[in-house]
C-alpha cells in the first residue's frame, strides 16, 4: 500500500500546483509543475541545511520505491504516447512524412554522434576519461526529443499546423527510435552484445519494425472490436486495453512498446474515430484521454521537480550540467538544420519551422528514466559513479529545457502564428 498511498499524494500537490497555477504563474501546466516542484525541492534542501526539516531520507526512500524508470517506461509512457498520437492527423503526417522520417532518424543519430563526439572530447578536460560507447549511450538517451514535454506544451500554444505536426511527430516517432537505439548501445556497453553490423541491425530490427508490425496489429484489433459495439462506455474502455495490456504485451514479447503505442495511436484517432465512435462518443474520446493526460503529465513532471532533492550538487555537477547543456543545443541545432539544408532544396516551409524546432526540442522524464536505468557501480570515473555523472548532466538539461526552454518558446511561436503557411507539396521555385 505504500506505492499507491504514495502516489495518491503525489497525484494530489500535483493537482494543487496546477491549481494555484492559474492564480500565480500563469503557465503552461508542465512548467509550473515542474518550477513548483523544484521549488518546493530547494526550500526543503534549504530547511534541512539549516535543521529545520530534513526530507533527504524520505526522498532517497521514495524514488526506489516508485522506481521512476519502470513506472515511466514501462506503465505511463504508453498512457502518454498513445494520447498524443491520437490527435495526430494522418494525412498532414503522410504530407509531412520524409521531414519527420529525416528528423526522427537521421537527426537522432547526428545529436547522438556529435553529443558523444563533443563529450569525448570534454571530459578529458575535466580530467575524466570515458570509454567512446559511454559517451555514445549519453548521446542516445538525451538526443531524442520526450513527446510528453513537447506534446504537452506544442498543443496548448496552437503552433502553425505544418510546424506542428513536425514538431509533434517527430517528439512521437524519434522517441522509439531513440529507446531503440539506446537499448542497442545499452547491450553492446553492459550485456556484452558484439557490436557487429549484423547484431545490431537485426537488434534495431526486431525492436523497430517489430513495434510497428506489433502496432498494426494491435490498432487493426481494437479497431475492430470498437467498430463491433455500439455501447459508449466499453468503446473507451477497450481504448484503455491498448496503453496498458498492449503496450506490456509488446514489451515482454521484445519489440518497441514506443512504436507499437505511436502505431496504434494513430489507427484509433484516424479510423476508428470516424466509424467506431458516434459524435457523442468522439467527444468523449478526447475527453477521457485529454484528462488522462493531464493527470500522468502532471505527476511525471512534479517527479522531475523533486528528484532534485536526491542529487547532491557541488560546484563541479553544476559545471557537468552547463557542459550537457552547450553540448545538447549544438547537437540539436545540427540534428535540424542538417535535414532542412537537404529538404529546403525541394519543399518550401514555414519560415519559423527550424527555429521552433531547435528551440522546442525539449527533454523530460523519459531521458532521466533513461539515465537511471544505467547499472549503479558498473563503473567509475575518478572515483565517481559513471550512472551518477549521466543522470546528473541529464537532469541538468531536462531542467533546462523545461523550465527555460518551454517558457521562452511561446513569444516565438505567437510571432509564428501570424505567418501564412506555405504549401508544402509545391516544390520550390528555382
Amino acid at each position: 500500500m505504500e506505492i499507491y498511498y504514495t502516489f495518491c499524494f503525489l497525484a494530489a500537490v500535483s493537482v494543487f500546483l496546477g491549481f494555484l497555477n492559474q492564480y500565480v504563474l500563469r503557465a503552461q501546466s508542465t512548467i509550473a509543475i515542474t518550477a513548483g516542484a523544484l521549488a518546493l525541492s530547494l526550500l526543503v534542501m534549504g530547511l534541512g541545511k539549516v535543521g529545520w526539516l530534513d526530507l533527504r531520507g524520505w526522498a532517497d526512500h521514495l524514488l526506489p520505491v516508485l522506481n521512476l524508470e519502470d513506472l515511466l517506461l514501462k506503465g505511463v509512457l504508453g498512457f502518454l504516447l498513445f494520447a498524443g498520437s491520437l490527435h495526430i492527423d494522418l494525412l498532414m503526417l503522410r504530407n509531412q512524412r520524409v521531414e519527420i522520417a529525416l528528423l526522427a532518424i537521421v537527426g537522432t543519430l547526428i545529436s547522438t554522434l556529435v553529443v558523444a563526439g563533443l563529450l569525448y572530447w570534454v571530459l578529458p578536460l575535466l580530467g575524466m576519461q570515458v570509454a567512446f560507447v559511454y559517451c555514445l549511450l549519453f548521446g542516445a538517451l538525451i538526443s531524442p526529443t520526450d513527446p510528453i514535454a513537447v506534446l504537452a506544451i506544442i498543443k496548448s500554444l496552437h503552433a502553425p499546423e505544418q510546424v506542428s505536426i513536425q514538431v509533434e511527430g517527430e517528439s512521437l516517432f524519434n522517441d522509439g527510435f531513440g529507446i531503440v537505439l539506446f537499448t542497442v548501445i545499452f547491450a553492446v556497453a553492459f550485456e556484452g552484445g558484439e557490436p557487429t553490423v549484423a547484431a545490431v541491425s537485426e537488434l534495431f530490427v526486431v525492436e523497430a519494425f517489430g513495434g510497428i508490425a506489433m502496432g498494426l496489429f494491435i490498432g487493426g484489433l481494437f479497431h475492430w472490436l470498437i467498430c463491433a459495439t455500439d455501447d459508449h462506455s466499453l468503446e473507451l474502455l477497450l481504448t484503455l486495453c491498448i496503453p496498458t495490456a498492449g503496450f506490456a504485451f509488446a514489451n515482454i514479447v521484445g519489440v518497441s512498446g514506443a512504436l507499437t503505442m505511436v502505431v496504434s495511436g494513430i489507427i484509433i484517432g484516424n479510423f476508428t474515430r470516424e466509424r467506431g465512435f458516434s459524435r457523442v462518443s468522439q467527444h468523449e474520446l478526447d475527453n477521457f484521454w485529454n484528462i488522462t493526460e493531464e493527470f500522468l503529465n502532471g505527476i511525471l513532471f512534479l517527479l522531475v521537480g523533486l528528484f532534485l532533492i536526491t542529487i547532491d550538487l557541488g560546484s563541479f555537477e553544476f559545471m557537468l550540467m552547463g557542459a550537457a547543456i552547450v553540448m545538447v543545443l549544438v547537437a540539436r541545432v545540427a540534428a535540424v538544420t542538417v535535414p532542412f539544408t537537404i529538404l529546403k532544396r525541394f519543399r518550401r516551409y514555414h519560415p519559423y519551422s527550424e527555429r521552433i524546432l531547435i528551440w522546442g526540442g525539449l527533454r523530460g522524464g523519459l531521458a532521466l528514466a533513461l539515465a537511471m536505468s544505467i547499472p549503479a557501480g558498473h563503473l567509475l570515473v575518478q572515483g565517481e559513479d559513471l550512472r551518477h555523472l549521466w543522470v546528473i548532466m541529464t537532469y541538468g538539461v531536462v531542467v533546462f529545457s523545461i523550465v527555460v526552454q518551454g517558457s521562452t518558446i511561446a513569444p516565438l511561436i505567437r510571432r509564428s502564428r501570424g505567418i501564412r503557411e506555405p504549401e508544402t507539396t509545391v516544390p520550390a521555385e528555382t
